[in-house]
């Protein structure tokens, strides 16, 4: 089969899509198929295609995670397609390449798969003043239904994104598939006693301090601002945890102050950004990963922190139930004094008990790497073209 994955943005820049992106498409190589992803790219006045990626002329949009924007309409972005020939297109963002997707395969006679990966209502806040937010909101559920409607399937991470097209009016079946983390690099890191110990020295973090993660984009909707009061409502130096921030985003001085604002700064590292291929050792020498996001859809570097054997505190969502399982691959809290005592139980595990855990917490995202992503959408992409006529969309 021949897939085009059309993405705002890809390498080198990195982002969850981005990363769900590319491990599709290494997923459905490996099962014999040819995959074309098309983005939009800042850094090219000219459409060109190199490693299977055919790179868009494009804007970069930093203040956004880095997403290129790109003219929907380009007679030479659509002779390229017809060269490819696809049998499905399958868009992952809604700018002006994922508009270009979907007119691309009205014109090509070809079935639309839409997978919705952002809670935009709660990015708003990027684009639009205050004043505007309601306005904005319209503006961006309108357009949704708009690429809904034309999508020949959806299908999202979570429950969140069905939910999601549900209140927007759009009642046709969601397909939820997970996302995948890269299981080789993740699973297979392991630094020696020696190797960790100098790693978070490095950070002033001490071998018999509990240290406690997050990894993510420092933007209002990943609520790390909760988990820094939360943290200082209840944990005390002595307790020895330390709240490992990993990444960098617009509220980054934001955080700091606050954390200085708390009087926990002491006990917050703030280690700014990694790259992602560096990134697995700062999960190895964490002891738990942690979130208070309820933007996120089955966030990916939660995923990497339990590839690598990190079970997980969430904040209790709704929408997310099922992700984080009590005594497989993490907790659920629903407030401080929930937070505070499931780091403490954590801090107190013998470590036999927490050994056998982070195996648990391994093997809960087994099923998570780049071939299983590709079987499921591939069943998604075979029902769409068994039931496709395409005469009768010309």
């Amino acid at each position: 089969m021949k897939i085009a994955l059309f993405t705002e943005t890809y390498l080198p820049y990195i982002n969850g899509v981005v990363t769900h992106v590319k491990i599709l498409k290494e997923g459905l190589e490996k099962l014999g198929h040819q995959v074309l992803v098309i983005c939009a790219d800042p850094d090219t006045n000219k459409h060109f295609i190199k490693n299977g990626v055919l790179h868009c002329p494009g804007m970069s949009f930093k203040k956004f995670y880095d997403y290129g924007l790109a003219l929907p309409i380009s007679p030479e972005r659509l002779k390229y397609l017809e060269l490819f020939e696809p049998d499905v297109i399958h868009i992952h963002n809604e700018f002006g390449i994922g508009l270009s997707g979907a007119m691309i395969a009205k014109s090509l006679h070809v079935p639309l798969i839409y997978t919705l990966h952002t809670m935009y209502d709660e990015y708003l806040y990027y684009v639009a003043p205050k004043p505007f937010i309601p306005m904005a909101k319209r503006t961006t559920h309108k357009y949704a239904r708009f690429l809904s409607e034309r999508a020949t399937a959806l299908t999202g991470p979570s429950k969140k994104v069905e939910e999601f097209f549900r209140s927007i009016g759009i009642t046709k079946p969601v397909h939820i598939i997970p996302n995948p983390v890269e299981l080789d690099i993740f699973k297979s890191i392991h630094l020696t006693p020696e190797e960790k110990s100098a790693f978070r020295k490095k950070y002033g973090v001490q071998d018999d301090d509990m240290l406690v993660c997050f990894c993510g984009r420092l933007g209002r909707e990943k609520s790390v601002d909760i988990l820094l009061k939360y943290w200082a409502e209840h944990v005390k130096p002595t307790d020895k945890m330390k709240l490992f921030i990993i990444g960098d985003g617009p509220s980054h001085q934001e955080l700091q102050e606050l954390a200085t604002q708390l009087g926990i700064q002491n006990m917050v590292i703030f280690v700014g950004k990694v790259m992602h291929s560096d990134i697995a050792p700062y999960y190895a020498c964490c002891d738990l990963y942690i979130t208070a996001s309820l933007s996120d859809t089955n966030s990916i570097s939660m995923l990497e922190g339990m590839a690598t054997g990190l079970p997980v505190l969430h904040i209790y969502d709704e929408l997310n139930t099922g992700q984080v399982r009590p005594g497989v691959n993490g907790d659920i809290y629903r407030n401080s004094k929930e937070m505070y005592s499931l780091l403490q139980k954590y801090r107190d595990m013998p470590a036999e008990e927490m050994q056998a855990l982070r195996q648990s917490v391994q093997a809960s995202v087994e099923t998570a790497g780049a071939e299983d992503l590709a079987r499921n959408l591939l069943a998604v992409y075979e029902e769409c073209l068994s039931e496709w006529d395409p005469d009768e969309k010309k």
